[in-house]
């Protein structure tokens, strides 16, 4: 476990390494509660004086911005946008993602922590609303906006984190069904871990400069629960609403370790665009899914470490059998099928 207070004074270097975060380009994909909302404004007071420039995407206009303002109030020197937007339609993903790729002439940070408990809703493009907002959308957003990610100046920071459900990745991945429709949650879980780690490791090969992090946040307050639709969601709920405040991470903490993920030289893309920082100490270069240090694509526990040996043969096995390119196969026919591409054009 990486301590808080190691993770704290790996924050506080942010605002004295200038030519890796001047003028950091953001963008926040479901951040009008919970664990975006608050990593949000950690962010923004951790880029005081950088001029960070911010887009926020969710639904909740009102909260949207609410955020936005509470932001500004934060850090007076950057820009912050809310995007009204339901981005468990892929065709509105591509709308954002256009939009940006015309305006920005790059992006250091993609945060991607959309979620639901609802398992049995579909969009109106006919995917699993469920598996839309854990995977398909993130998925899309992360290839769309990659050329902006690596049009990023030498020495910036670069990176994609989609906070999920790191550490839970599992040894069987049905490429026939990876809506999950016919599986537990249980099981959905550890396809859909498995699925966004190696569609990570392929974007990767695509994009080596890049760093990506599939995390596990540990048990947060929030309102994901509220939609829930199945026994499995209700019972979670109903035993969170008795024993969360023993269980639950303090929502400041949540929120300082995601700020270090998203910019500690801990996680270090496989080709080094980064200017090599100083690691605080008791900090080390990270192991990467294929089980070297520093090669590009990490699984990641809530307290900053990266998942053991078990994972990492599990994701051997996957391997073996194909999966990745199965995986990668199955994504891209499904956003041919649904916008006609496989990404967006401009």
């Amino acid at each position: 476990m990486i301590p808080l207070r190691t993770i704290q004074a790996s924050n506080r270097l942010i605002a004295s390494d200038p030519p890796v975060f001047r003028n950091p380009i953001a963008l926040f994909v479901g951040a009008t509660s919970g664990i975006g909302e608050a990593t949000v404004k950690q962010f923004a007071q951790h880029t005081l004086a950088l001029r960070p420039r911010v887009y926020l995407l969710g639904r909740n206009s009102d909260a949207g911005h609410r955020i936005v303002q509470d932001c500004q109030a934060l850090n007076p020197t950057g820009e912050f946008h809310f995007l009204p937007v339901d981005v468990s339609l892929l065709s509105a993903v591509d709308e954002i993602s256009a939009m940006l790729l015309k305006k920005e002439p790059y992006l250091n940070l993609l945060f991607l922590s959309t979620g639901t408990a609802a398992g049995k809703t579909e969009t109106r493009e006919n995917l699993r609303t469920l598996t839309s907002l854990l995977y398909y959308s993130r998925l899309r957003f992360t290839i769309n906006l990659l050329p902006l990610l690596q049009s990023t100046p030498p020495g910036h920071l670069r990176r994609v984190i989609s906070v999920l459900s790191g550490g839970y990745e599992g040894p069987i991945v049905d490429v026939a069904d990876l809506d999950g429709r016919r599986l537990s949650m249980r099981e959905f879980r550890g396809q859909v871990s498995s699925a966004t780690t190696l569609a990570m490791e392929t974007l990767a090969e695509q994009a080596p400069t890049v760093s990506f992090i599939n995390q596990y946040p540990g048990t947060v307050r929030s309102g994901l629960f509220r939609d829930a639709d199945s026994w499995y969601g209700w019972v979670v709920w109903a035993v969170l609403l008795v024993i969360g405040w023993l269980v639950y991470l303090p929502t400041r903490e949540v929120a300082e370790r995601h700020v270090f993920l998203a910019t500690s030289a801990r996680f270090q893309a496989r080709e080094r665009a980064e200017k090599q920082r100083v690691l605080v100490e008791g900090v080390e270069v990270a192991r990467g899914t294929d089980g070297r240090v520093g090669s590009g694509v990490y699984s990641v526990w809530w307290d900053g470490e990266t998942s053991g040996e078990e994972v990492m043969e599990i994701l051997r096995g996957l391997r073996r059998e194909g999966m990745r390119e199965a995986v990668w196969r199955v994504t891209e026919s499904v956003f041919v099928r649904v916008t006609g591409k496989v990404r967006v054009e401009v």
